[in-house]
């Protein structure tokens, strides 16, 4: 039996076992659950004695690996099937999302503190970014061990003093480079733009830059599950994502497809955040904005969990995209307002119901509505947004998300 180290910020806190049967297990140490302010790796992994076995370990492990086709391009290139977890994370299991590292036995984790990384120069960037779709994360490349969620091409790096560079072994990354998609000609700057939009009404995001790598767009995102030192030393924090945390395999993100509902992120939030007053109100605010800027992906892995200092909260928005800016793209949400099958809940009826379900007031609702509509069509009415819409995506980006607050808070003000 084949058997990973799970560290956690460091510390050993349990083993991952890959059975004949192909089945995950993983189990918390004793030396771990004995000490005091053990924390567990997620909400769906409490701490105990007894082994999580098959689908109840799952969830989260194969949460922390890339999706879809990335997954299956990296599995081809490593030699192992793309169903196999246990030999993705053992193979690219090092810098993972929040504090979580996997390492064979016997190998140690890197001292705290201990930064390595390799240099790129311009045209070494050019090549990583045109390698991308060919080789999602670098997979296979020497003294890289590199894993992030997803289905997008992205890459997690190190950017010190204006420099990019390649985090080597288990040393942890600062930003993640998204270059653009052919397919989605003018992702980079809708996803900048509808992210400036966020922050500017209020909303909790990372912190994002866009920039050219040759000729390809690229989005730089600042990950919110790292901290940086005066000195430059990069601390982990970690984090999970609501699919995890709530026990939905990856492939399972979408509520049409046996995902997370609302009410299941609402309960959430309720039950585990510990100021979950405030993060279920930031977190309704997101669910209106993704509306009011047409963003149907809005699944269960695009909403986390932050975890540090003993605080359990919900984590800066990400992945803020306007799908409708592609008619060819359902409008169907990944969750859905109330049951509605369309992103155009644009009535007070499926607000009412959504809060029904979820149990939350609808006053307190229609107030962040009403509040976030109004900021929304101000925002975009004034220099600093105008300033930021420098093409075309933009401008069409802008022009969808006016529209779409003016007719939802005509509706609610009817």
């Amino acid at each position: 039996m084949r058997r990973l180290v799970v560290y956690l910020a460091g510390a050993a806190v349990g083993d991952l076992e890959h059975d004949d049967s192909g089945l995950l297990k993983f189990r918390y140490r004793p030396e771990w659950l004995a000490q005091d302010g053990a924390s567990p790796l997620s909400r769906s992994l409490p701490l105990q004695g007894e082994a999580f076995r098959g689908k109840h370990a799952r969830a989260f492990f194969a949460g922390i690996l890339p999706e879809e086709e990335p997954r299956r391009r990296i599995a081809s290139i490593l030699g192992v099937s793309e169903r196999n977890d246990f030999a993705l994370l053992e193979r690219i299991g090092g810098e993972c999302a929040g504090a979580v590292c996997l390492l064979p036995e016997g190998v140690a984790p890197p001292a705290a503190g201990e930064v390595r990384v390799r240099e790129l120069s311009d045209d070494d960037l050019r090549r990583i970014v045109t390698e991308l779709p060919d080789r999602p994360l670098l997979a296979g490349e020497d003294g890289l061990r590199l894993s992030l969620a997803g289905a997008q091409d992205k890459l997690p790096v190190v950017v010190r003093d204006g420099r990019v560079a390649l985090p080597l072994g288990d040393t942890p990354s600062t930003h993640i480079i998204k270059p653009e998609p052919p397919r989605f000609s003018g992702l980079a700057a809708n996803e900048f733009f509808c992210m400036t939009l966020a922050k500017s009404v209020g909303l909790k995001v990372s912190a994002v830059e866009r920039f050219t790598v040759g000729d390809k767009a690229c989005l730089l995102v600042q990950r919110y599950d790292r901290t940086v030192a005066a000195d430059g030393a990069v601390t982990r924090i970690h984090q999970e994502d609501f699919c995890q945390a709530l026990g939905f395999p990856p492939e399972h993100k979408y509520q049409q497809e046996g995902g997370p509902l609302l009410r299941d992120c609402v309960a959430l939030l309720r039950e585990w955040s510990t100021a979950p007053v405030l993060d279920l109100r930031d977190f309704i605010d997101g669910q209106i904005f993704n509306v009011l800027i047409g963003n149907a992906d809005a699944h269960g892995k695009n909403y986390s969990m932050l975890y540090r200092g003993g605080q359990r909260r919900l984590a800066p928005f990400y992945d803020l995209v306007c799908t409708l800016a592609w008619p060819e793209l359902s409008k169907t949400p990944a969750m859905k307002i109330g049951g509605s099958p369309s992103l155009d809940v644009f009535t007070a009826a499926p607000w009412q119901k959504m809060a029904q379900e979820a149990r939350l007031g609808w006053p307190m609702i229609r107030e962040r509505m009403e509040a976030l509509c109004a900021q929304v069509i101000d925002t975009l009415r004034g220099f600093a947004m105008r300033e930021a819409m420098t093409g075309d995506m933009e401008a069409r980006v802008a022009a969808l998300a006016q529209e779409r607050a003016q007719a939802l808070l005509a509706n609610l003000t009817r």
